[in-house]
């Protein structure tokens, strides 16, 4: 397929025309992906609109290879998974550029350059494995960062609360990434005053803590570092692309990803996100960075879309892994 960029703007009939595109090439060139709609009963000819267009159950990048190109491999991003898991999804990557691109423009949208900020990864269940997307990005962030305190955090809180407080002291911007029970550990142990740092939890207890909803965990980390609100990130191994919220639960997207959604009792029917109040059911996303894979994934949250197209995740499907890289559950 003849590269297009996607990281841009999209009017609703230029976000359709596009998704029908890389429906029609990942139909042809994604093995899997044809095969999942031929047996759902959807050929390429019955795509006409976007609601029409069938989405691949997110459980498929955890048993098969989803490729929709023959470009030799860059890298294999693969989720955390859990102890129980059988399975681990692996996301097959053949042009790093494009995740490169979509995360660079997609953290430029909602919060400007990288290079201005400090940026503190605060990910030790991440670094102490391969293959983790997340440390991916927070590394390119930390090779862009043009503060020589940037780095990653593996379980050295005390050092990493004093640069913390350097930065503070200086009024220099800061992004502080972690994941959440990391979070935690350093809201007991060295609660400070922040006003120049975001705060930005990535998701995932990894069975280190009790599981606590989203509310309750960012309580715990105002009421150590000063009431700021506290942001999160929505992204996992099998998207290329993330949603942020800065501070209220609601996650805004990217104009190259968007968030629709299904009926929970009939994973084939997409439901109309309404234009007055908000719609729930199960999250489906299109991303259009997942050109070379599939763009178009059932997930396993559920969720509730509001008319402007930002959304809030309400948990997930009681038979679904306890994902590493995305959200707490309820």
């Amino acid at each position: 397929m003849q590269y297009i960029p996607f990281c841009r703007n999209f009017s609703d009939i230029d976000f359709e025309n596009h998704a029908l595109e890389l429906f029609y090439y990942q139909y042809h060139n994604c093995t899997v992906y044809q095969q999942y709609c031929n047996l759902i009963g959807v050929c390429k000819n019955q795509v006409h609109e976007l609601k029409d267009i069938p989405f691949l159950p997110i459980s498929f990048f955890k048993t098969h290879k989803i490729l929709s190109c023959k470009a030799s491999l860059q890298t294999i991003f693969e989720s955390s998974g859990t102890t129980s898991s059988a399975f681990k999804s692996k996301h097959y990557i053949t042009d790093l550029s494009i995740y490169k691109e979509s995360f660079r423009k997609g953290f430029s949208y909602f919060y400007g350059d990288i290079k201005d900020y400090c940026v503190l990864a605060l990910l030790p269940s991440y670094l102490e494995r391969q293959g983790s997307s997340l440390v991916y990005m927070a590394n390119d962030f930390i090779n862009q960062s043009e503060n020589p305190e940037s780095g990653f955090y593996l379980n050295n809180l005390e050092e990493l609360s004093k640069v913390l407080e350097k930065q503070e002291a200086q009024n220099k911007k800061t992004l502080l990434l972690g994941v959440s029970f990391a979070l935690w550990d350093l809201a007991e142990q060295f609660p400070m005053f922040l006003k120049n740092t975001i705060v930005m939890e990535t998701g995932g207890m990894k069975g280190r803590k009790k599981e606590l909803v989203r509310e309750e965990l960012h309580r715990i980390y105002r009421n150590a570092f000063g009431d700021i609100p506290i942001h999160s990130e929505y992204g996992m191994t099998e998207l290329l692309s993330q949603g942020y919220s800065k501070g209220d639960g609601v996650f805004n997207t990217v104009p190259w990803l968007k968030v629709g959604l299904r009926d929970v009792t009939d994973p084939l029917n997409s439901l109309t996100i309404s234009n007055e109040k908000a719609t729930t059911g199960a999250i489906n996303i299109i991303d259009f960075a997942n050109v070379n894979s599939c763009s178009f994934i059932a997930t396993h949250d559920l969720g509730k879309v509001y008319p402007d197209g930002s959304f809030e995740v309400l948990g997930r499907f009681d038979y679904s892994d306890v994902r590493g890289c995305n959200l707490l559950v309820l």
